[in-house]
């Protein structure tokens, strides 16, 4: 009987030896944390759903740990985009490993037009650099704004605080901006936590993975720069009212208020994403009709 082939990503050196060969110490002005435990980045993928299809675009891989999970899980193609060129040999090593499901991209994530990576479906699944997390969040949401197809799904590692804030109910103290335009356009599904010693280096605070899960339509109508603006004008002072909180916009704050039908001693905290997307809509109709 012929004897079974073993997976080439499973005769893969260990990440450690990895990091010490090719110089991958983390760097700091990159925010770059490591998980080196595979079972732990196994988990990561799986928790991704199936990625037998289409393709997983990964942000940050540094020297491979979730891409050689996402590999293993049977991710069908994986993107991995890079832009610390330290990292590039060992990744080409994983890709030789990879029966061509390996591509990596050396570049900017922030610069990336992730909706024209590989075929649909498309995941993106990415211990994110702490960094350039949320500027990376409200360009995939702008996309799902665009086109609730662009993106299938988006399971993310965070800091837990940042994490926290995107399925934040009204009225908690987490509540905020990033809370309404996630929920405006996706499902937020908190998964699990990750303790700072399982990353190398260990960061000063405990980590959580999400899953945003784009809804077939945003929750109410309204444009992605109008709520943006709203959401930052609300919550910019928390313990100010609408009635106060709103008067940087470029209309009459109370006008606003009242065409919405909104209180204007009530604040922002306490409003729900569709009263927030009713704000916005108002404030378009008004400055078109100044």
């Amino acid at each position: 009987m012929a004897e079974a082939r073993q997976d080439p990503l499973l005769t893969l050196p260990p990440l450690r030896e990895v990091i010490a060969r090719f110089g991958l110490s983390a760097r700091k002005q990159l925010g770059q944390n490591f998980i080196l435990d595979l079972n732990l980045t196994r988990r990561i993928a799986r928790a991704a759903g199936d990625l037998g299809s289409g393709t997983t675009i990964e942000v940050g891989p540094g020297p491979g740990g979730l891409t050689r999970a996402l590999l293993l899980e049977g991710a069908a193609k994986v993107i991995a985009i890079e832009k610390d060129l330290r990292c590039l040999a060992a990744l080409a090593e994983l890709a030789d490993a990879s029966d061509g499901r390996l591509h990596v991209m050396e570049a900017d994530a922030l610069e990336t037009r992730f909706t024209e990576l590989g075929d649909a479906p498309r995941h993106i699944v990415a211990n994110l650099p702490y960094n350039i997390a949320t500027p990376l969040l409200i360009g995939w949401l702008s996309n799902i704004a665009e086109d609730p197809r662009a993106l299938d799904s988006l399971t993310l590692m965070f800091q837990q605080e940042v994490a926290e804030r995107l399925h934040a109910a009204p009225g908690t103290k987490t509540y905020g901006r990033l809370s309404v335009l996630t929920q405006w356009l996706c499902d937020c599904r908190p998964l699990f936590l990750i303790a700072p010693s399982a990353f190398v280096p260990p960061p000063k605070v405990t980590s959580a993975v999400v899953q945003l899960v784009p809804l077939a339509e945003p929750r109410a109508a309204a444009k992605l720069p109008t709520l943006e603006r709203v959401t930052a004008a609300a919550f910019g002072q928390r313990r100010k009212t609408l009635r106060q909180a709103l008067k940087p916009l470029d209309v009459p704050a109370q006008e606003l208020l009242s065409q919405a039908e909104i209180d204007g001693g009530r604040r922002g905290e306490t409003l729900t994403v569709e009263e927030f997307c009713t704000l916005a809509e108002v404030l378009d109709r008004l400055e078109e009709n100044a």
